[in-house]
């Protein structure tokens, strides 16, 4: 570590502090670095820390500007020249990027240390109280999600400055639910002659519920249930399809039944599915009762395909970036380009691709060439 002199604090007109030799960046800023330290651990394989020390109560109750002063010498002598300070939240949440761990470094572990180091330090310049008007939070990046036993993801709002050079508005968004929410209900009273009609057919043609029901993964690793018509016979054991998706992600050609040599996402000639359930799956009608998991808000109509749980123990790092940057859909991106004649890393790039340059009107042209890619009946299964 390496120590910082303590000479006189300023705010500058931008926003930034700095604090001797050692610079605190403006919020925006220091949100593109944060941006740019994911890409750079995606590539690497190496973890990073954020620190987030939020200050709101302690600057509300002491007016004076020297006690920002002390947190910022205090966090100085704590970190490296190396590592990234700056203002998360504007005037009451400072981040601190703690670069590149080591290869071999346990990034639960090292937020321990980090947190007693910084307690320490902020316990040699401010008293007890001021001390417990700070709240000190660590997260470690990537987190290991797909892992977890928890069912409550991770958490959401930092994942719109990891993963977007700016962030998707509030109001954008809030027209993408209501267009969720109306698309949703009109799919289904539109198609509800369909749906009963389905479902008498399965149940007459093979024994088991008419609705199969998968917990998979969402929006920032978020478990739900996922809805689909039953296509396969009861009780079928996932061990071809997971064996396939294991060898599909890791780049071998599972598709040999497949004229030529072109890959695809599905597994073809499965043994476990009805005739029914074939033909639900051609025509792609297997999917309508997803539109209740889009009514519900676990889903939208425009999004990368939900993961099961054992495909996401699969991925590499930056393959969990399409289920952070968006919400899962029923349709996407990959869906008109290549649905399932392309290879997984391809799907993971179409997929982010969309995250990327996400707007209301690209989900709109892939909801208006969704039908023609239905029809096409291309790589589907």
């Amino acid at each position: 570590m390496s120590n910082q002199n303590n000479g006189h604090s300023k705010l500058d007109e931008a926003g930034a502090i700095s604090s001797g030799s050692r610079e605190i960046l403006a919020r925006e800023p220091f949100v593109r670095m944060l941006y740019l330290e994911r890409k750079r651990s995606e590539r690497s394989g190496r973890s990073f820390i954020l620190m987030l020390l939020e200050t709101a109560r302690l600057l509300r109750a002491e007016s004076d500007v020297g006690v920002l002063k002390e947190v910022l010498q205090a966090v100085s002598h704590s970190t490296r020249e190396t590592d990234i300070t700056g203002w998360y939240k504007d005037g009451s949440v400072i981040g601190v990027i703690f670069t590149e761990l080591g290869a071999n470094t346990d990034g639960k572990s090292a937020a321990r240390a980090l947190l007693t180091r910084v307690t320490n330090a902020l316990a040699s310049t401010l008293s007890i109280k001021q001390i417990n008007q700070i709240s000190l939070t660590f997260h470690v990046f990537p987190e290991d999600w797909s892992k977890d036993g928890s069912s409550g993801g991770i958490e959401a709002s930092l994942y719109d400055d990891l993963l977007h050079d700016r962030a998707p508005s509030r109001v954008c968004l809030g027209v993408k639910r209501l267009m969720d929410i109306a698309g949703s209900l009109a799919a289904l009273l539109f198609s509800l002659p369909l749906f009963i009609a389905i479902a008498i057919t399965i149940k007459l043609t093979s024994r088991g519920p008419v609705l199969f029901r998968q917990v998979r993964l969402g929006q920032y690793g978020k478990r739900f249930t996922f809805l689909k018509f039953r296509s396969m016979y009861t009780n079928s054991d996932p061990t071809i399809h997971r064996e396939y998706v294991k060898q599909f992600i890791a780049g071998a050609n599972g598709c040999a039944q497949i004229a030529g040599t072109q890959t695809c996402y599905k597994l073809t000639a499965d043994p476990r599915i009805t005739p029914v359930g074939r033909f639900l799956r051609k025509t792609s009608l297997d999917e309508i009762p997803q539109f209740l998991n889009v009514l519900l808000g676990d889903m939208s109509l425009v999004g990368p395909r939900p993961p099961i749980l054992y495909e996401a123990g699969c991925y590499h790092t930056w393959h969990k970036a399409r289920l952070l940057a968006a919400k899962p859909g029923i349709t996407g991106l990959w869906q008109v380009a290549g649905r399932s004649s392309v290879k997984f890393d391809d799907m993971v790039r179409l997929d982010l691709r969309y995250a990327q340059s996400w707007s209301l009107w690209l989900d709109l042209k892939i909801l208006l060439q969704t039908p023609l890619a239905v029809l096409a009946m291309s790589g589907a299964q």
